[in-house]
């Protein structure tokens, strides 16, 4: 695999990596993966996110925001933090915020009004959104136009959705991060044709580890696991799918993620 991945999603906070975060990060430089931004879900989240973010400083990034799952808890002093977080150098981006209409654990108002506050922090820190959708397309897409024109960019991580939606998205010219749901012969082939019609400067990468393990694995480990260093997977199934080499995708997707997340400043 090419050198120089970027997994712009990475939940290293989970308490799968526990016991051998030093060797997630070991392998996934070893497979090509320099970069990792590890996501932030909750205000705890996104602190122990910087400070792992901080101790492997060298591979390293971290986003902070609340989920939309945990937005029922989100009170002013949560902003107050957020906003304190996003401030760090480190933190390339505002999130895990956003609408999942799908699980519901928070009631969808208070999703809303908690995804309108993020994007407003993501306005004032001149941060991009790092951006959750689950089956509230319609929705997303409405809250998010009042802000686009002021925002520095918003990815919609892990997309899953249909073509009606991803058209939507790249209307409001938003970048789309695809995971492991690629290589899901179950569920994630209506994605294939729709690689094709994702600009190669609005396409990014990303495990979303611990979850979503690559199901083209030729290997699986035994724990189900899924970690930054098993990317490649998903690089090549869009390589299959869109015709190009694994070289370009990987190329392709690290320019437009270094530059979407601004990156490309050197060693804060």
């Amino acid at each position: 695999m090419q050198p120089n991945l970027v997994d712009i999603g990475v939940n290293l906070t989970d308490k799968q990596f526990s016991k051998d975060r030093d060797l997630v990060i070991e392998r996934a430089v070893e497979a090509g993966v320099s970069t990792m931004i590890l996501t932030g879900t909750s205000v705890d989240e996104s602190q122990q996110a910087l400070e792992l973010a901080q101790t492997y400083a060298e591979y390293c990034y971290s986003t902070a925001g609340i989920h939309p799952h945990d937005a029922k808890h989100a009170t002013t002093s949560c902003y107050k933090t957020l906003k304190e977080l996003l401030l760090v150098p480190k933190v390339v981006a505002a999130g895990e915020m956003g609408l999942d209409f799908n699980r519901d654990f928070s009631p969808r108002p208070v999703q809303e009004e908690v995804f309108q506050q993020q994007l407003q922090l993501a306005v004032e820190t001149g941060l991009p959104a790092f951006c959750h959708e689950r089956d509230a397309a319609d929705r997303f897409v409405a809250i998010a136009k009042e802000f686009r024109d002021q925002l520095n960019g918003l990815v919609v991580h892990c997309f899953t959705a249909d073509k009606k939606a991803l058209y939507q998205y790249l209307d409001l010219d938003l970048h789309i991060g695809i995971t492991g749901w690629v290589c899901d012969e179950r569920r994630g082939t209506h994605l294939h044709p729709l690689l094709k019609d994702i600009p190669a400067n609005r396409l990014m990468i990303e495990t979303d580890a611990p979850w979503l393990l690559p199901r083209s694995m030729d290997k699986k480990p035994k724990n189900r696991r899924n970690e930054p260093a098993y990317l490649s997977w998903v690089v090549k199934t869009i390589a299959e799918q869109t015709g190009k080499t694994i070289e370009l995708v990987a190329k392709e997707t690290s320019e437009t993620a270094t530059h979407f997340f601004n990156l490309d400043q050197g060693e804060q």
